[in-house]
């Protein structure tokens, strides 16, 4: 397994002199300047990879190039957004990264109520509070249709969590789940929210299936002759959000994914905290099944809750047994080895880890903090190592 980190750039408060610190060799980045939908220059990729490489590093995977509404929409601005996607992934090519993670989340991008949730060990993780969701959806939102959405019972529990709650309360829960997320190229506010909420309205699981699928069969031939191997990310977390659809939830949603587009490139990004959210789904299972097509992995954990919340739990705790899907990975590796794949090796990262110690009072990107993630890569690194031995 191939040590990375994510990096979001020169405005990221981890240098890459912190990331060689860790002990990991590759760096997980993208344009974050450049909006969805435009071309990255070539020149900008080759300088982006020069900064990596004058710090002893290597860009080994871009994540992401990211895939614009237009494209989940399959609307007229498809055309022109696709050949900016396809370019872009030429000139990545170009500069010799080999991997690249994307996702086809409608909107949103991973979501969370809590990005400050406090834990008994005295730091914080991120956290998704159904109710506290409800609550925002319905009653400050006040999405047309919500109500459908919602048992009778999770409406009145998230009407008196609605009231319960101070201005500056509600204030922090709206730019956690529309004013924020790492590396995105705007800001909604609730009027520009709604608006693109509308830009859905009636497209269902199968329109938005429709147009992955197409997206599919456009750039992953391209990516084959390239070399370059694709991983789609899961929807985070793995179930609607504000009536949108989603679909990259569980193994049925993979396997659609995967079947069309033959393509070895048509791969996925193993994020075992997204399927991890989802109760149904079993990780060690999925991670043997998928195994032939991960090309990516993100391991973290999380704690899932009756009520449908969950937090980011200690990477070796939460719900999923880590040593079992690390099993199941080097197991994968083995068989890619005596098979002669020249991706043998599987770049993984650690994702989302708590905030503690000195990033305590800190700027950094929430669920991106140094000592957080840097404490679950050596886990993960004790686990792999401990397995090899």
């Amino acid at each position: 397994m191939f040590e990375t980190w994510r990096w979001f750039g020169p405005d990221d408060p981890v240098t890459l002199a912190h990331v060689r610190q860790t002990g990991a060799s590759g760096i997980v980045t993208a344009l974050h300047d450049v909006p969805p939908g435009r071309v990255w220059p070539l020149e900008r990729v080759l300088e982006r990879k020069r900064m990596i490489e004058a710090a002893g590093l290597v860009w080994s995977v871009v994540e992401s190039i990211p895939t614009s509404e237009a494209l989940k929409l399959g609307d007229s601005g498809r055309p022109a957004a696709l050949d900016a996607w396809k370019q872009s992934l030429v000139n990545v090519a170009k500069a010799g990264v080999k991997v690249v993670c994307y996702n086809f989340m409608a909107i949103t991008d991973w979501t969370r109520t809590d990005l400050e949730w406090p834990m008994p060990h005295g730091g914080t993780a991120l956290r998704f509070d159904a109710v506290d969701f409800a609550a925002y959806d319905l009653f400050m939102l006040k999405r047309e249709g919500a109500e459908a959405d919602y048992a009778p019972a999770r409406r009145a529990e998230a009407e008196a969590r609605f009231k319960a709650m101070d201005e500056a309360t509600k204030a922090r829960l709206e730019g956690n789940l529309i004013g924020w997320v790492p590396a995105r190229d705007l800001v909604f506010d609730r009027d520009s929210f709604r608006a693109a909420l509308a830009r859905y309205h009636g497209m269902g699981r199968e329109g938005l299936r429709a147009n992955l699928l197409e997206f599919l069969r456009e750039v992953s031939p391209l990516a084959q002759e390239l070399g370059v191997r694709l991983g789609i990310h899961p929807d985070d977390p793995p179930f609607s959000l504000f009536g949108l659809p989603r679909v990259t939830t569980d193994a049925a949603d993979l396997r659609a994914i995967l079947a069309a587009s033959p393509e070895p490139a048509n791969g996925v990004t193993f994020c075992t905290g997204s399927l991890g959210a989802g109760a149904g789904n079993d990780l060690p299972a999925m991670a043997r099944e998928f195994g032939p097509r991960i090309n990516f992995v993100h391991l973290r954990n999380v704690k899932r809750e009756a009520d449908g919340s969950f937090h980011e739990a200690e990477h070796l705790e939460g719900d999923t047994d880590m040593v079992a899907v690390a099993k199941a990975l080097l197991a994968e590796e083995a068989r890619r080895r005596v098979e002669g794949r020249p991706d043998a090796v599987l770049p993984y990262r650690p994702d989302h880890g708590h905030r503690i110690v000195d990033d305590i009072g800190k700027k950094v990107n929430p669920g991106y903090s140094c000592i957080g993630r840097l404490k679950g890569l050596a886990e993960l690194r004790g686990i792999f190592r401990a397995l090899a031995a």
